[in-house]
């Protein structure tokens, strides 16, 4: 086995998803969902003994010396092309059938895998050892005439396929003839012919995603990069309930030996926000339909009370952090964490996003439904707590674990969230309302503007208290907090990227927190750099930062959520919304208008 790296491809079908590496093989995966129980997690095992690895499925072809991947345009379908030195060839196609049928979407619990002959006489070689909690066990395995039972105590799956039970079962190679079709599934009989329903669902998984690409607006320059990056933000969504996650991995260390090994498969009410109003600037109105369900939800069950962080994709409050000890971590960088324990902690940030993500409802009338005046004042709740909660101590959106502070950005958004309050009210003629909530908007700006302001140093400071930097101060121009023009923001702005800009990638912070020093640069601030470099009208440097992290992308074309500065490596949880949501974003506003190439 070869040393895990990030250099990963994601697909799936909003149920379920997997992540192959370069050598086609499937190393991180849950079920029944995200955040379910990993039966592929070599990703996450360093292990000692090859022979006794487990925790992913290899299809191999003997004697192969070169592999090449692609998806299929627009889609979330992955071609690997294995070859040898005498000619002989293979390509796998995996993927997890999505498509409409009986006028609901199919996304099963599912991943199908076709390998197809292409030259010379070749010889595979499949492995498939799941695991299950955790990799603290193997299933139990049986077989039947054509498929091979997999007993675990989570869920059972089957494997269904055309290939000799035999040889699956022994890990014997064999040549491939002829195509030969996988499924793995629920431990259900497979209805129909294997091969002909396996086509059709790739034919019509591949049918479904181009047509979703299709109602994309994306900008002139950078589409493939965009496009890319939206199918993942995609696959990031729980479409049962519309939950998004932060990420699809658990563990990833932000650098090597950190410790900063969190598990990001829940939905964090901030990294959603950013994700459907990216989306959103697509045209992808879809992510946003279900995000308001889930989120209305969300709000109906705190009745008016605090708002947690992050919840679980099903809604779950109770999200308790453990360690998986049978797994040793990426490239052996322990620990491997599940759960997370920032569901416990104060993040005022939130009241201000759950209103920001609700308020294009008001106004939107493309959506199949609008908001009401009930809508209105279920968030009016939400409201009042960012009204209470707006100079009041919180952990931040960097989830410091061991102090609280009167973040500048947390207070900022609460401030956002009333401000839209009041635009909202406005748009359904509730004038009174409108009046109430643009005065107290207001006063919180004036709060705010008073308690960041340092005469002395001539900018913003993240928090109240101190005369802290911190990358999220550049959001200000996002939210419109502040102007482009405005001194303050522009002072701002010199003191963030001369503090900390680290080439051509920024820092979140620079101070000590729980664990240390940050080592690596945040990716998402860097887009956020390369947003208020344009926006202040320096388009040219704005440009050549966007070109460089294009550039650090996978092969797959995704990012993670941290970068080295000096090696350019990627580090942290993969593939990261936020650093996808800042590339669709970055491309909207610097492309070149499509009027200068028609």
């Amino acid at each position: 086995m070869t040393m895990p790296t990030l250099d990963l491809w994601p697909i799936g079908n909003c149920q379920v998803s997997a992540l192959v590496d370069r050598s086609g093989h499937f190393v991180w995966g849950c079920i029944p969902r995200v955040d379910g129980d990993p039966v592929f997690c070599s990703l996450l095992d360093d292990a000692d003994h090859p022979r006794d690895a487990f925790g992913f499925w290899a299809i191999d072809l003997e004697g192969g010396v070169s592999t090449r991947q692609s998806y299929l345009r627009n889609t979330a379908i992955l071609v690997t092309r294995h070859e040898d030195g005498d000619g002989n060839a293979v390509e796998i196609i995996d993927f997890c059938p999505r498509f409409k049928r009986h006028e609901r979407m199919y996304r099963p619990v599912a991943f199908a895998r076709i390998v197809r002959p292409v030259s010379g006489s070749p010889r595979i070689t499949v492995r498939l050892r799941p695991a299950h909690s955790y990799r603290a066990g193997r299933p139990v395995q049986t077989r039947g005439s054509n498929h091979i039972r997999y007993i675990a105590p989570q869920q059972n799956l089957r494997l269904t396929t055309t290939s000799p039970i035999d040889w699956i079962e022994s890990e014997h190679a064999f040549r491939v003839e002829h195509p030969l079709y996988f499924f793995l599934g629920p431990d259900e009989s497979f209805d129909g012919d294997l091969a002909e329903t396996l086509n059709g669902m790739l034919t019509r998984t591949g049918d479904e995603w181009r047509h979703w690409v299709r109602g994309l607006a994306t900008p002139v320059e950078w589409q493939e990069a965009v496009i890319r990056s939206a199918i993942t933000l995609k696959l990031c969504q729980h479409e049962e309930t519309g939950a998004i996650v932060a990420a699809l991995t658990t563990s990833i260390p932000e650098h090597a030996g950190s410790g900063r090994n969190w598990d990001y498969r829940y939905c964090w009410l901030r990294d959603a926000y950013y994700t459907v109003q990216a989306l959103n600037r697509l045209g992808a109105l879809d992510a946003l339909e279900g995000y308001l369900s889930y989120l209305r939800n969300i709000v109906d069950n705190t009745k008016g009370g605090k708002i947690q962080p992050l919840y679980g994709v099903g809604g779950e409050e109770l999200l308790p952090e453990s360690i998986a000890p049978a797994l040793k971590g990426y490239r052996g960088m322990g620990p491997v964490r599940f759960g997370n324990q920032a569901y416990e902690q104060v993040q005022h940030d939130a009241y201000g996003q759950i209103i920001l993500s609700n308020v294009q409802a008001f106004f939107d009338h493309r959506l199949f439904r609008m908001a009401e005046i009930s809508d209105f004042q279920a968030l009016e709740s939400i409201g009042e707590r960012a009204w209470l909660a707006f100079d009041k101590p919180d952990a931040g959106l960097w989830e410091l674990r061991t102090r609280n502070h009167i973040h500048t950005y947390s207070a900022a958004m609460c401030w956002a969230g009333c401000d839209r309050l009041a635009n909202a009210a406005a748009a359904l003629g509730l004038e009174e309302r409108a009046r109430f909530w643009r005065g107290r908007a207001n006063i919180m700006h004036n709060r705010i503007e008073q308690a960041s302001w340092r005469e002395q140093t001539g900018r913003l400071s993240a928090t109240f208290s101190g005369d802290d930097l911190d990358a999220s101060l550049l959001q200000l121009l996002d939210l419109r907090f502040l102007l482009p023009d405005d001194p303050r923001y522009l002072g701002t702005l010199a003191a963030v990227e001369k503090g900390l800009r680290r080439g051509s990638h920024m820092l979140r912070y620079n101070t000590e927190d729980d664990f240390g020093l940050p080592a690596t640069a945040f990716n998402v601030c860097t887009f956020w750099l390369i947003e208020a470099l344009h926006i202040t009208g320096r388009t040219e440097e704005a440009r050549i930062l966007f070109d460089e992290m294009i550039s650090r992308r996978t092969q797959s074309g995704l990012l993670s959520e941290d970068i080295d500065p000096s090696t350019g490596e990627l580090w942290g949880n993969y593939p990261q919304t936020y650093s996808l949501v800042g590339l669709i974003n970055c491309a909207a506003l610097i492309s070149k208008p499509w009027r200068t190439v028609r």
